[in-house]
């Protein structure tokens, strides 16, 4: 299976639409899965919103739990790939990242309003 950088830049904005959960394998089984490291591999839906009202959900897995990702939260996904995948007459493309983190608020300031001369206008 050979995997595609995806340029994260040109997504537009990425929030998490599913909060992450740990990967399963097998339907009955539901054996939690581990990449090679022998991390347990989590699965997160992150909304890419491009262009206007567009929007789509992806299923993203990520090694190890993403700390501070909850639904609504804005992401930032690194080292995304794709991948092209066919089973018998199914086929897609599924999408891995190095790691998922939430992108911190921006800080809000406070400035001072109404500046002038604070007093009462009078005639001379």
């Amino acid at each position: 299976m050979q995997s595609i950088p995806v340029d994260t830049s040109r997504l537009g904005v990425l929030r998490c639409a599913v909060a992450p959960e740990p990967k399963t394998t097998g339907f009955e089984s539901r054996e939690v899965k581990k990449d090679r490291d022998g991390n347990t591999v989590w699965t997160v839906g992150v909304m890419v919103r491009q262009d206007g009202r567009r929007v789509s959900v992806i299923e993203v897995a990520v090694p190890g739990e993403p700390v501070g990702v909850v639904e609504g939260v804005q992401v930032k996904l690194t080292g995304l790939e794709a991948f092209a995948w066919a089973m018998g007459d199914r086929h897609g493309i599924s999408f891995r990242a190095a790691a998922i983190t939430p992108v911190p608020a921006p800080a809000t300031t406070t400035t001072a309003s109404g500046a002038g001369t604070g007093g009462k206008g009078g005639g001379a």
